[in-house]
C-alpha cells in the first residue's frame, strides 16, 4: 500500500483568502493589512469593524464554488494521486453552504480524483495518515504523522513544522 497524503483545500489547493481579499478591495473599497493575518487567521488582515461582513460572506451559499486554484497544484496532485493515497480534507461544516460547493469545485479543477478521496468534516483531529499538508498550525498538532505547514500569511510566524512555500517545492518533496 502507498503512502497516505491528507490535503487541506483553502489556501493549499483553493484560494480563497485570494477570492475575499478580491472581493473586499473591488466590492468595498477597504485595504487588507496582511502584517496583521496572525494566529491562523487570516480574517484579522480586515479592519475590525468590517470582519462580520467577511464572516457573512463565507456563510453565503455559492461563494466557495468558484475559488482561484492554487497554481501548480493540479499538474503537481495528479501526479501524486497516480503515486500516492490521497485524501483532501476540509472542515467544512463550519459553512455549511460550502459542501455543495467545495465538492463541485474539486471534482470540476481536479477531476482525477474521485469523491471516495473527499472528507468534509468538522475536526481534523480524526484524520490519520503518513503526510499532512495544511496551512493552519492547530490542524497539524495532533497529526502523527510527517507535519507540513503550507506557507499563507496568517501562518508567517508559525514555527515547528516544515514548511512547503508553494506547489513546485512540494513537487521537489513528494515528487522526486
Amino acid at each position: 500500500m502507498s503512502e497516505r497524503i491528507i490535503i487541506d483545500m483553502d489556501e493549499v489547493i483553493a484560494d480563497t483568502m485570494g477570492k475575499m481579499v478580491s472581493w473586499y478591495e473591488n466590492e468595498i473599497g477597504g485595504v487588507v493589512d496582511f502584517d496583521k493575518m496572525t494566529m491562523g487567521r487570516w480574517s484579522n488582515g480586515f479592519p475590525e469593524e468590517h470582519r462580520p461582513m467577511i464572516r457573512q460572506k463565507l456563510h453565503e451559499p455559492g461563494f466557495f464554488r468558484d475559488v482561484p486554484v492554487m497554481e501548480y497544484s493540479q499538474d503537481v496532485l495528479k501526479e501524486m494521486n497516480s503515486r500516492y493515497e490521497i485524501f483532501i480534507v476540509s472542515a467544512a461544516v463550519e459553512f455549511p453552504d460550502s459542501l455543495k460547493d467545495k465538492y463541485e469545485w474539486l471534482m470540476e479543477n481536479f477531476p482525477f480524483f474521485t469523491w471516495r478521496q473527499l472528507v468534509l468534516c468538522g475536526d481534523k483531529r480524526m484524520v490519520y495518515g503518513d503526510h499532512m499538508i495544511d496551512d493552519i498550525d492547530r490542524n497539524l498538532n495532533h497529526f502523527k504523522g510527517e507535519k507540513y505547514l503550507f506557507t499563507a500569511p496568517h501562518n508567517k510566524s508559525a514555527t515547528g513544522f516544515r514548511r512547503i512555500n508553494d506547489w513546485k517545492e512540494a513537487a521537489s518533496i513528494f515528487l522526486k
